[in-house]
């Protein structure tokens, strides 16, 4: 079992007299043996400050700047290792098998997540798993969903089951139906969220609707399916895959996925003028301390057989605890009203 021990910084000060040089670039100088690529991803990953505060890839180094650099001694394992973790399997043959995924598992070994993963625990279910990604700690994984999403993956068990499949979600011919519950309700109860997503300048872990040209094209089908006082349950149908893209395009839209911490999820954003609401809001998010978001639905014809597969999965007990209490309060609002009269 992999785990980071303890950590190396190393400390560089930009000397009087040198020209303006972007970080990545001086840094790759200064250190000799480091690549621009791997600098940056320790920008990304926030192991560089300087002057004692984060920064981009983009800054311009000045004489009289410090800059620091934390790296981990024990880097991520080259190889994930396999666990006897349970999992949820929904359908498997001889190239590729489909798990429901539970709230709080990562999907691969990442920084921080070395053990634990939903990788860990195909591998020593499959035995083995295609080794098509260039990242040796990711075998088997096709695409990805957030730690604490919900929901159905496939995973690849060959290299050639996994190139098929990469190319049904290249060409967008994978069905991928989410269900969520936002805060508020959408304008319109159906519609397309079609913006493009970047990094957000503020914090580069999160990311932000950009101009177009300036980010990656992302396109968000919705479809409502329940509406309360403050929330309202949605199907999501997905045409791109962008990393966060579900939560982002609502959140731009003033309806974050509920419980979300990252994109405003965990804050009133209506009904805040109802008597108690407040109250009301913390006993819900007790229920659900994540982000209110399931992948449901995922469908495909597969790569080696030819077979049309479609699998359907109910979220999970705390999702389902937050619907029953949504609608609890909408019948006892509804019932109120009804007195009044």
């Amino acid at each position: 079992m992999a785990k980071i021990i303890t950590e190396r910084t190393l400390t560089y000060d930009a000397q009087a007299g040198q020209r303006k040089t972007r970080i990545d670039k001086w840094l790759a100088n200064v250190m000799g043996q480091s690549s621009r690529t791997k600098i940056r991803r320790w920008i990304d990953l926030e192991f560089v400050k300087v002057n004692g505060e984060t920064t981009k890839a983009s800054y311009q180094v000045v004489p009289g700047d410090r800059v620091v650099v934390t790296i981990p001694i024990s880097p991520r394992p080259e190889y994930a290792e396999p666990e006897a973790i349970p999992l949820d399997v929904r359908y498997e043959d001889e190239y590729l098998f489909i798990v429901n995924k539970p709230p709080g598992m990562v999907t691969h070994p990442s920084y921080g997540h070395y053990t634990g993963t939903l990788v860990n625990a195909a591998l020593h279910h499959a035995k083995t798993l295609s080794r098509h990604n260039d990242d040796a700690s990711r075998p088997g994984v096709v695409h990805r969903i957030d730690k604490d999403t919900s929901g159905l993956l496939v995973l690849a068990k060959d290299e050639e089951t996994h190139a098929g499949l990469a190319k049904l979600f290249f060409h967008h011919y994978i069905e991928r139906q989410y269900w969520t519950i936002i805060w508020g309700a959408m304008p319109e109860p159906s519609g397309t969220i079609a913006e493009s997503l970047g990094r957000d300048n503020r914090d580069r872990k999160k990311f932000a609707v950009v101009e177009p040209g300036k980010g990656k094209h992302a396109v968000t089908n919705y479809e409502t399916l329940e509406t309360f006082d403050i929330a309202s349950l949605v199907r999501v149908t997905l045409e791109t895959g962008r990393t966060h893209q579900i939560r982002v395009h609502f959140s731009s839209k003033g309806c974050p996925v509920f419980g979300d911490e990252t994109y405003g999820g965990r804050n009133i954003r209506h009904a805040g003028g109802l008597p108690g609401v407040k109250r009301r809001v913390d006993r819900l998010l007790k229920i659900m301390p994540r982000q209110a978001l399931h992948a449901k639905t995922l469908g495909f014809t597969h790569p080696r057989t030819g077979e049309k597969l479609l699998f359907d999965c109910e979220p999970p007990k705390d999702f389902q605890d937050l619907l029953s209490a949504l609608r609890a309060q909408k019948a006892r609002l509804k019932e109120k009203l009804k007195d009044r009269r």
